[in-house]
This record gives C-alpha cells, sequence and structure tokens, in this order.
C-alpha cells in the first residue's frame, strides 16, 4: 500500500489559489447585481479581467464558468461572454397560459407559429390524445417569447377536424387559449405534465439561441376540455438559463 503524503506548505497555495476564482466570481456577480454590468451586455475579454484582476486566464475562466452554471451569464462562440438578460419563473398548473405567465413576470409575451403541418397519428399521440392510431392531426411548431427572447420551443397536436382553423387563429392572436376560444372551448385545463431534463437536438438550440451542450428542460403534456376530452399534446423543450419551471397543486 503506498502512502500519500501532502506538504503542508502546498495547501496555504492552493486554498489561496481557490479563493481567487471564487472571490473575482463574488465580485463580478455583485457588479452585475450593482448594474454596473446590466444585462445583455457583454462583459471585458478574459485576457482584460485577467489584467484586471492581477490573475491568470484559466482563473478568469473558472470564475466565468461558475457565474455561467448559476445562470447569470452566457458564452457565446466565438463572441464573447454576456449578462444574461432574464430569468422567467413559469407556472406549470392545472391553468397553464403563456399570456397569464408573462403578465405575471411584468414581461409581454406571445406565441409565434414556425411552422405547421397535417400528420398521422403516432402510437404515443394517439393515446395521448385518445384517437385511433394513425388519425389526422395539426401539428404546429411553436415558439414561445417574452421580449423578443426565446423562452420556449414546443410541437403541439390537435385533432382534426375540431380544431381546422386553430392555426389560423393562432398566427393573428399569439394565443391558444383565444384558439380553443374560437372553438368554443372557454376553459380547458392541464391534465398532466412529465418533465425532464435533456441535451438537446441542434435545431432546438438553434431556435433557443443557446449552445447544443446546454441543457433543455423537456415537458410532455396534455391539456383538456371540461368534458375530461383531451384537445392538445405537447412536446415542450424550455431554455433551461432563461426559465424556472414552478408546478403548483391547485384544484
Amino acid at each position: 500500500m503506498t502512502a500519500i503524503t501532502t506538504s503542508p506548505d502546498s495547501l496555504p497555495a492552493r486554498t489561496a489559489r481557490d479563493s481567487f476564482w471564487t472571490r473575482i466570481a463574488a465580485e463580478l456577480a455583485e457588479s452585475i447585481a450593482r448594474g454596473i454590468y446590466p444585462p445583455g451586455e457583454r462583459l471585458p475579454s478574459e485576457h482584460a479581467l485577467a489584467e484586471q484582476f492581477g490573475v491568470n486566464r484559466h482563473t478568469i475562466r473558472r470564475s466565468l464558468a461558475s457565474l455561467s452554471s448559476q445562470g447569470l451569464l452566457r458564452v457565446t462562440q466565438g463572441s464573447g461572454t454576456y449578462v444574461e438578460e432574464f430569468a422567467v419563473d413559469l407556472v406549470l398548473a392545472k391553468r397553464t397560459r403563456h399570456h397569464q405567465s408573462m403578465a405575471l413576470a411584468g414581461m409581454r409575451g406571445a406565441l409565434r407559429v414556425l411552422a405547421s403541418s397535417t400528420v398521422r397519428a403516432t402510437a404515443a399521440q394517439a393515446r395521448a390524445l385518445q384517437v385511433p392510431a394513425r388519425s389526422t392531426l395539426l401539428r404546429l411548431q411553436v415558439l414561445g417569447e417574452a421580449e423578443q427572447q426565446p423562452l420556449h420551443i414546443s410541437e403541439r397536436f390537435f385533432p382534426l377536424p375540431r380544431f381546422e382553423q386553430l392555426e389560423e387563429v393562432v398566427r393573428e392572436t399569439g394565443s391558444i387559449t383565444a384558439a380553443f376560444a374560437a372553438h368554443g372551448i372557454d376553459d380547458y385545463t392541464r391534465h398532466e405534465s412529465r418533465i425532464t431534463a435533456q441535451m438537446p437536438e441542434a435545431e432546438v438550440a438553434a431556435q433557443l439561441r443557446q449552445p447544443a451542450a446546454r441543457p433543455v428542460l423537456f415537458v410532455e403534456s396534455v391539456n383538456v376540455d371540461t368534458a375530461d376530452v383531451p384537445i392538445e399534446f405537447a412536446r415542450t423543450w424550455f431554455a433551461g438559463d432563461r426559465v424556472t419551471l414552478t408546478v403548483t397543486h391547485d384544484e
């Protein structure tokens, strides 16, 4: 058995080195909180920050990585490091509405249709919507935004022919709720939500304007009308660094 010896003299040096990056991260976080680096602003380069704090670039890189993992910064390859513009707390409740969540956060937001098509229901979609396999569905690819920033992108499936005009209303109003109301559905509720974390595909990352190496929150959900009939099956990818999902257990 090999004995491992550690020089006592090396411990203070390592602790000092470790304290450098944590202290620098704390100072940068304080500067962000005080508005010295406002939301959306690009930070000085690693080289400039290293000179400012009198440390090497590796120490700065560690400080920035820590702040990025906390959601305070985002690193854009080839562009620089930026202060995150906002983080929105979205509520997944019995009645989940995008525009209401934005209003509660003090922001303006809407849904934008990126693409639409008619598809044949897969086994999973048919099971969720309680329709026969290979039934015809309306598929919408929708981007959820707040203050012109992407928060989530989703695939939403609706039974046809019940919702033949739904796409048109969503494009006009930016609201699924308004589109349901146009089809005689004045109220609907969330039947279930299944939440996981995953790595995004390239297209999803691009639509969310985030690196493909950054995880997203993936939610599968089913909405039902007042007769408990499924009216929507959705697969949604949320930008993990811009969104907090709060699940409530209201009646």
